[in-house]
């Protein structure tokens, strides 16, 4: 069986963490990996930076935000020199659309025997708002105080370039927008990732 690296990737509040946390239970065996776990540290950079937490500041851009990934992922790749199959649960916004890293990523994986499997998480803007509303989380300060200028620059489209049509189910769609979706897709999810 071909190791796996699997991203669970969405804009923010789309069920990315419950999905990823249920499909970790029901898989037979899976590293799971949070990047939200990281975020004590990214906070006492703040801190020590003498910066007030924002996370969507020019300071967490400039000096966090790309380093929490590079760390997900460097303990991914770890963990697939252990076991065969890595969760990752991250939003992955910028990197999912971009080639050059999805490339790198991928050529990462094949000396390790794996390949990278997205799903992606599709939830409308509605069902977000209220989720994020619901969750009541600091990180989101700012994205629920400007709201329609957040959501203007996030995107919903599914990352079509993630299919490679050589590549058996690399990209899964996991619809979760109520009840019934969700276990449609949680469904078929498994049928796909325990099909090898």
């Amino acid at each position: 069986m071909q190791k796996k690296l699997i991203i669970v990737t969405s804009p923010p509040a789309c069920g990315k963490t419950f999905i990823s946390k249920e499909l970790s239970k029901r898989l037979k065996h899976v590293v799971y990996l949070d990047k939200d776990t990281l975020i004590p540290l990214s906070k006492q950079i703040f801190v020590v930076a003498g910066q007030s937490y924002d996370r969507s500041s020019k300071f967490f851009e400039e000096n966090i935000r790309n380093y929490e990934y590079d760390c997900i992922v460097a303990l991914a790749l770890e963990a697939l020199d252990y076991d065969d199959t890595v969760l990752i649960n991250a939003p992955f916004t910028r990197e999912i659309r971009d080639m050059e890293y999805i490339n790198s990523l991928r050529a990462k994986l094949a000396e390790k025997n794996a390949k990278m499997v997205a799903i992606w998480v599709e939830t409308s803007p509605e069902i977000v708002h209220e989720r994020m509303i619901k969750r009541n989380s600091d990180r989101d300060t700012w994205k629920l105080a400007h709201w329609d200028e957040y959501i203007a620059g996030c995107d919903f489209t599914v990352p079509e370039n993630l299919d490679d049509p050589s590549v058996k189910g690399d990209l899964i769609i996991f619809k979760n927008n109520n009840d019934a979706e969700f276990e449609a897709s949680m469904k078929n999810c498994l049928e796909l990732l325990e099909s090898e």
